[in-house]
Formats: structure tokens, sequence, C-alpha cells
């Protein structure tokens, strides 16, 4: 199920990115099935993992490519992306907004964002043995009003995982007649949905400084054991 799964998201994004021709891309969540699709004409590619996810390496066999984020403060500089795919992020967030306003300034003027997610309408945001079975799905319409309120500009979308999500072998093998039959015949009950949005930009649009939220817990700082005997002990006069 996870091979074709990846196969018929893979055809979709195909539908909505041409080739990244000397582009910087970043895959947030877990992209990496995605990003090796794009991988070879990008200047470079990023794969960033939510903490609360985990990291795996990436590229296999090569001098590793992912980074173990928070993602409300991603580790970039203003507008030094040019392309963010999120795969199995968005439903995760915790503040998708907050989210997607860090997501807005990280892109470069121009630069596109593109999120798969679960379909609310959808059967396998029903069933939790799919892989997109957890986290918060969203319909079309709540996307485009995310992106708005995000400063995105909605632009093109498409949908994939009109099979059923099953293990049996036969009605996998009928993938691609199903994938052809939904997007005719009922588009709104897609697995995912897959929507592009663009950078907008607002002359003289302040920014308002945040703090971070991020709470950082020493693992390894020795604290001390107070003992019977220390305790008895009066404290030092000055």
């Amino acid at each position: 199920m996870g091979r074709v799964t990846e196969q018929s998201i893979s055809l979709a994004l195909s539908s909505l990115w041409a080739r990244l021709p000397d582009e910087r891309l970043v895959g947030l969540g877990y992209s990496v099935p995605y990003l090796d699709r794009f991988r070879a004409d990008t200047e470079r590619t990023f794969a960033f993992m939510p903490a609360g996810q985990g990291a795996v390496n990436w590229p296999p066999a090569e001098a590793s490519d992912t980074v173990l984020v928070f993602d409300e403060e991603l580790p970039l500089p203003d507008a030094s992306v040019d392309r963010v795919l999120m795969v199995h992020s968005l439903e995760f967030a915790e503040n998708p907004r907050e989210t997607l306003k860090e997501i807005w300034r990280v892109l470069a003027p121009g630069g596109r964002l593109v999120i798969v997610v679960p379909n609310r309408r959808g059967v396998w945001a029903q069933l939790e043995h799919t892989p997109f079975g957890s986290g918060r799905p969203y319909s079309r319409g709540q996307l485009t009003a995310l992106f708005r309120e995000t400063n995105f500009t909605p632009g093109a979308s498409s949908e994939a995982l009109f099979f059923p999500p099953t293990r049996i072998r036969a009605l996998l093998k009928l993938r691609s007649s199903f994938e052809r039959l939904g997007r005719s015949i009922w588009p709104v009950f897609s697995g995912v949905i897959i929507a592009e949005a663009q950078k907008r930009l607002y002359q003289g649009l302040p920014v308002a400084a945040r703090a971070s939220r991020r709470v950082f817990v020493p693992v390894l700082a020795p604290q001390g054991v107070p003992t019977t005997r220390s305790a008895r002990e009066p404290s030092a006069k000055s």
C-alpha cells in the first residue's frame, strides 16, 4: 500500500510542479519519498522533519541532508528557499497558522508551497491503517482559507488516492483505473488533496516579533541528590 500510495501522489505532484532548475527545495514532514523525484534538478534539497516526528537519514549512503526542526522556527534565514513541499506535516502541526507563517518567512518572493493533506471527505482519512489515517484532515475550502490568512495566494490543486485503501493485491493492481475514474466522477472524495500556493507580498507590511515557544529541558544536566546529612547541617552564616 505504501508503494502504490507514493506512486499515485508522485504523479499528481508532477502535474503541479515542473522541473526545478537551480532552485532550493525544502521538504517538511515525511517528504523523502517525493524529494527524490525533484532532487536531481535543484541547487540543493533538504528534508526537514519535525521534532515530534523524529528523523531518518536521507539520502541513504550519502552525506545526510536531514534536519530535525521545530516547524514554527525553521533554521533558515528570511527568503532563503524557492519551494517547500509539506507531506505528513500540516495535519500534525500544533498551530497550522504559525507553521505557514514561518514557511512564508523563509520562502523567497514568488516562492511556492505545495501541501499534501488528508481529504476530510475521503475514506483514507477515516481508517487508521492507511498512511493518511492520522492527524487533522482538511477540506479544500479550509486549505484555501488558511492560505489567505497567512498571506499566500492559492494556486492550482490536484487529487490522488481514489483507489480503496486495501491490501488486496488484485484491487491494488487496478489503481490506475481507479485514479482515472475518480478524477472524472468523484474528485471531492479523493484520499488526499494536493494544493499549491504562492508567497504573497505586501509593501510595508510590519512583522511583529514573537517569543519562541520552544522549551529546552536539559537531559543530562547534573542536579545533585540531597542526602539526610546535608538536610541536617545548618546553613552557613555570612
